[in-house]
Formats: structure tokens, sequence, C-alpha cells
């Protein structure tokens, strides 16, 4: 009989030989799957936490080996704004090549209430009057053609832009055409200014960085 049989049981129930039922429940195998997973996943976000303490103690300006390094941001003051006179700068002629009357003093006093300073008022000189078929023509010595004959064109986009290069004086003219209704609306004139005269990046951003 062997060391492992129970006393009073034989016969059929007699336990034989060295080996003997090992007592422990099975291995879960799901827990360890799940445990094999959570390490996997302890293992990532240490390895991305590194990543981060390195992006930051460096300053993340490192670029990828042959790729040019783009800019974090445009700077606002790329470019210093164009230096173009104040309407309060600008005098301006306005003329009537229309046959409706008044056209000229209505003008001139709204010009003059948005800052603009009024020469001469009154009717269009004759190689003017009646042959402006658009809404009007701004017409002012060539050292006006990027300084303040855009800051007037604000106030009539839609006018005919020309420069004498033999006129005399700063002054500039507005001549009325028979399409001309009213200025631009007040809001609208000083948006368009202010684009006139804000600041522009220089390009050094592009597409794609």
């Amino acid at each position: 009989m062997s060391m492992l049989t129970p006393p009073g049981m034989g016969g059929k129930y007699r336990i034989t030989g060295d080996k003997y039922p090992r007592m422990r429940p099975p291995r879960r195998r799901g827990r360890l799957a799940f445990g094999l997973l959570a390490s996997v996943a302890a293992l990532g976000l240490i390895g991305w936490g590194t990543l981060q303490l390195i992006d930051v103690f460096t300053g993340g300006k490192k670029a990828t080996a042959g790729t040019k390094a783009c800019p974090a941001k445009a700077s606002a003051s790329a470019r210093p704004a164009v230096a173009l006179p104040a309407p309060a700068k600008i005098t301006v002629n306005v003329y009537n090549a229309t046959p409706r009357t008044g056209l000229a003093k209505n003008t001139a006093d709204e010009l003059k209430k948005r800052g603009f300073k009024i020469g001469d008022v009154g009717n269009a000189p004759a190689e003017f009057d009646k042959k402006i078929k658009g809404t009007g023509m701004l017409l002012g010595p060539t050292t006006s053609l990027n300084t303040s004959l855009p800051v007037l064109a604000t106030q009539l986009a839609t006018a005919e832009r020309r420069t004498d290069a033999g006129r005399k004086g700063p002054a500039l003219d507005l001549i009325l055409g028979n399409a001309f209704k009213s200025l631009e609306t007040k809001p609208d004139a000083d948006r368009a200014l202010t684009r006139l005269t804000a600041p522009e990046p220089t390009g050094a951003l592009k597409k794609g960085c």
C-alpha cells in the first residue's frame, strides 16, 4: 500500500506510484492576458511621456532630417505699415461733370466730415465736363500715385485714377461722373483705409507649414 493511501482504503481506491493529483486551482489565462496588455500600455505611456519631456526641454525646434523647418507664426509686424498721408493732410478739389446741380457741394461737405481738406468746389473743366461716363475720376500729380491717391480712392473705389506729370501742387481732383450716386459708406471707407495702411506678412509663411 502506498503511503498516500488513506487508512481503511484499498483495492481499487488504492493510490499507487509517486504521482499524485495537484490540488491548486487551474490557471486563469484571462488574467494573464490582461496583465500583459496593461504592462504594454504602461510602457507605451512611459515612452510617450519621455518624448514629451524631451520636446519641452529642447523647445521642439528639431526638424526632420532633410526637411526645412517652418516658422511657428508669422509676425504681425513682418513688414512695417505703408507710410500714407492721413486724410487731414490731403486737399481735394471736387468738380461736377454731370448735369445735376449741387452734386459737387454735397460731396465736398461729406469728404470734409470724413477729415479731408477741401479746396475748389464747382463745375468740372471743359475737358472733363459731361465726358466722365463712370462714377468719377481721381486726378493728381505723379507723386500721388502710391500716396494720397489711394487714400482718396477709399472714398470712391470705382473711380478712375490718373496722374499728370505736369501738375503743380499736391492737391487732388475728384471729378464726379454721370454714374456717380454717392461716396462709399463711411464704415466701408474706413475699413478700406485700414486695410490700405495695415502691415502685411512678408510671405515667409507659406502653405504646408
